[in-house]
């Protein structure tokens, strides 16, 4: 049985994620040459190419690509084994996202697992619209976040499938032979699509009412009486109520909240803080309906030309 040398999968990972020889030799404070070497020794290991010409650079090969992800768990757990064998603490800040609507019931749940698990991380918090933390994510402005929105070049899991439901204020008087008052977030918004979806599916005669770029600013036309509005019921408060069947309103699918992380993460910090995570809240993958959920509500968001949060 052949060994795979650890030292030589840091540095593949390393070029993986620096996209050139060059890149990794740098991070790794190697000379280009070395890093070279490394690969000719990985590759006569394996006995497979693993990486392919592109005009004057290489890419990976479909083997490297296979080859990195496994790298990638070996290097964690060997990092992990090592730190939990010296006895060291981990330190140091992880960047966690979470939207509006689940910053006073998800999030303080997750971080109050990270803190008692590891109480030397530091946590900096951004709290803002799913689309724009998975934007974040992305540019790697935050490490993990909570959102509503799928994403396959992610990994992730399912913190917690939430109903939603018609909210309005506690003192609200429905109308049902009136159309149905909307208060709407403005696009994109997974809410706005599920309000929109249900009205035209169930033909219910409805209006828009109030728009608004932001969780405040739909709480407050709430709270003015202006309308109803499709939220998660996350978001119930002492001083709204739910509406439902019986106010001739129609049934709402419920909402999945993901834990993101990028797939590239190599920081034992920011992989601890997801570990952690997924052990102690016994969280799981997202499955197959999580996937088509949100295939068939992004058919459903082009034919209205919405954009999922």
């Amino acid at each position: 049985m052949r060994n795979l040398d650890l030292d030589l999968l840091r540095t593949l990972v390393a070029i993986e994620q620096g996209g050139t020889f060059a890149s990794a030799a740098a991070v790794l404070h190697r000379t280009q040459s070395a890093v070279t070497q490394q690969m000719q020794r990985l590759e006569a290991i394996v006995g497979l190419s693993l990486f392919e010409k592109q005009g004057r650079g290489k890419n990976l090969s479909r083997h490297g690509e296979q080859l990195v992800r496994y790298a990638r768990q070996m290097l964690v757990l060997n990092d992990e084994a090592v730190r939990t064998l010296s006895g060291e603490e981990l330190e140091g800040t992880v960047r966690i996202g979470s939207p509006h609507d689940v910053a006073e019931s998800i999030l303080p749940t997750v971080l109050k697992h990270v803190v008692r698990s590891s109480p030397r991380i530091k946590l900096e918090i951004r709290v803002d619209r799913s689309p724009f933390l998975m934007e974040a994510m992305h540019a790697g402005e935050i490490d993990l976040t909570i959102s509503s929105r799928f994403d396959p070049l992610l990994e992730g899991m399912v913190l917690r499938r939430s109903p939603t439901v018609w909210l309005c204020a506690a003192d609200y008087v429905h109308d049902p032979s009136a159309p149905v008052p909307l208060v709407l977030a403005d696009e994109p918004s997974i809410f706005r699509r599920i309000a929109l979806n249900a009205m035209e599916q169930s033909r219910v005669p409805w209006q828009t009412n109030y728009v608004a770029p932001n969780l405040v600013g739909i709480k407050a036309a709430l709270r003015a009486g202006l309308g109803v509005t499709a939220r998660s019921i996350e978001l119930l408060m002492p001083d709204f109520r739910v509406l439902g069947e019986q106010e001739n309103l129609p049934l709402l699918p419920d909402v999945t909240y993901f834990l993101w992380m990028r797939r590239d993460v190599m920081d034992p910090l920011t992989r601890h803080v997801y570990t952690v995570l997924k052990r102690q809240m016994g969280l799981t993958e997202p499955g197959v309906a999580d996937m088509d959920k949100h295939s068939g509500s992004l058919l459903k968001q082009t034919r209205h030309g919405g954009v999922a949060t």
